[in-house]
């Protein structure tokens, strides 16, 4: 499968919009797709950086200082630097063979989508500002937000598939493996993080060490991050430097070892902002761009960060009036730590890939030799957990049931398997005229890689092929089970209260 992504960075963009592509890029590529970019010649871009990590860059010719265009009621259309139509027509002819092209610009909207349908079989749009009419098959807003599938109503077609909220935040693995160990973090700040992104042009960063030297705590230790964008990256280094206990990195690889070592973050909205809720890292943010506001206070309503006034943080040492408040309060930074961790789980960029190239299943019937893992299976912890009876059962119990279960004729007991063989869920169907109940797992370790979709959806075509007549599927869950809740309502199952039902001849 061959991926395109459109996108570009620059001084004015900032580098978050290729830096969320590379993610998704490399998560792809782990799926067997072959991807590359199209970006255009901008000051400020990230060639170096998308060709280092392996990936096909083709480059479009810098803007035209002298060629006249509109705006054509695109708020951002100035970012792209050259008018839709001229930016259409040369990424055009990069397009052959291309199955997926993802778009993620703020310049960019329908007719440059429509425009290009004819030359890839779909389009997946990645946007934050819901301010503009898309033609795509595919729609990511990781960011969060009241009533979110409201705010693309009357944007895309109904046909698009909406992956929505912070559940599909594009973060790299190493914040998935981060999370998984983690320390537990009691509030006292030892250590400061700074970072604001990738280009910082009002040089915020600079405004942050002066307001940490103002508080003349030398116990503290500082880590400085900048982009390899940043301009003013020799100064803040300089003034690094200059300053114990402060260490300057540059365009870092490890962001989420810093982050996880880290007790406060002080820094903007946009995509770092899920990379901290996902290592529950507090943080002291403010917008540095008007698209991020929302963003923040969103967080700040779930309690998730601390966001003060705008004005308040003009200064250095408006600045440093709230870092000696959150330094002096470890039971709020508790709070903001918990309420973040909550929002993000770190898998959001596996769920992405998955929508995009879903694993190839096969569904088979359980068999005797199935018994014993299967038992494994659902003792575990992870499968219990949501279980209507929680209980372990008893390996005696369980060989019963599964004997009698193989050859019950309403009873289907199904193993959803890659094409390799490894087993990923389990599906079972238990039928009852021209209806059959249905109950699902995923095999432990296997949560959060967006597998769950795949399953149902493989188990369902399974039935309606050997079972026709079935007409009607329900699914009865806990009401905390909140993964299963989205599975089933993405999938087009109708609540009942707790349970799930889905018509088969609709």
């Amino acid at each position: 499968m061959r991926v395109v992504f459109r996108t570009d960075a620059s001084v004015q963009i900032g580098s978050g919009h290729v830096m969320r592509c590379l993610t998704l890029a490399d998560e792809l590529r782990g799926h067997g797709a072959d991807v590359s970019f199209v970006c255009r010649d901008l000051p400020g871009n990230l060639f170096t950086l998308v060709r280092s990590q392996g990936f096909g860059l083709e480059i479009l010719p810098a803007p035209d200082a002298t060629e006249g265009w509109e705006e054509d009621g695109v708020e951002h259309a100035h970012w792209l630097g050259v008018p839709w139509q001229r930016d259409a027509a040369e990424t055009r002819v990069l397009l052959a063979h291309t199955d997926w092209l993802v778009v993620d610009h703020y310049a960019l909207d329908a007719r440059w989508e429509q425009s290009l349908r004819p030359y890839v079989q779909r389009i997946m749009v990645i946007d934050d500002l819901a301010d503009r009419r898309h033609d795509c098959d595919l729609l990511l807003d990781q960011n969060l937000h009241a009533n979110p599938e409201r705010r693309y109503d009357q944007l895309v077609p109904a046909h698009c598939r909406k992956l929505l909220g912070p559940h599909y935040a594009l973060l790299r693995p190493e914040f998935a493996e981060a999370r998984r160990h983690l320390r537990s973090r009691d509030g006292t700040v030892r250590r400061i993080l700074v970072s604001f992104g990738g280009t910082d042009p009002t040089n915020e960063t600079m405004k942050a060490l002066d307001a940490i030297a103002m508080l003349q705590r030398p116990d503290l230790t500082v880590d400085v991050v900048v982009g390899a964008s940043n301009p003013k990256q020799a100064s803040i280094r300089a003034r690094c430097e200059a300053m114990p206990g402060v260490a300057f990195h540059r365009q870092v690889d490890g962001m989420a070892a810093l982050m996880a070592k880290a007790d406060l973050a002080i820094g903007a909205g946009g995509g770092t902002s899920w990379e901290r809720c996902a290592l529950g890292l507090p943080a002291l943010a403010y917008p540095v761009a008007h698209n991020q506001s929302p963003v923040l206070e969103a967080l700040a309503a779930e309690g998730a960060c601390y966001l003060p006034e705008r004005a308040s943080v003009a200064t250095s040492q408006g600045l440093a009036q709230h870092l000696f408040a959150l330094l002096g309060n470890s039971a709020l930074c508790r709070v903001l730590s918990r309420n973040a961790a909550h929002l993000v789980d770190g898998s959001g960029v596996n769920r992405v890939a998955m929508a995009l190239c879903p694993p190839r299943l096969f569904m088979r019937r359980a068999m005797a030799q199935d018994c014993a893992r299967l038992l494994a299976w659902r003792n575990h912890p992870d499968t219990r957990r949501h279980a209507l009876d929680p209980e372990p059962i008893a390996a005696d119990t369980h060989q019963r049931w599964c004997e009698s279960v193989l050859v019950a004729p309403n009873s289907i007991l199904l193993i959803a398997e890659t094409s390799a063989g490894e087993p990923v869920g389990v599906l079972r169907f238990d039928l009852q005229h021209k209806q059959a109940e249905l109950s699902i797992y995923l095999v432990p370790g296997l949560a959060g890689r967006g597998l769950g979709t795949a399953v149902l959806s493989q188990g369902e075509a399974w039935l309606r092929l050997w079972h026709p007549e079935v007409k009607v599927l329900s699914a009865a869950i806990m009401p905390d089970n909140h993964a299963s809740t989205r599975l089933f309502t993405r999938a087009g199952y109708d609540p009942v209260q707790t349970v799930y039902r889905k018509r088969l001849d609709k």
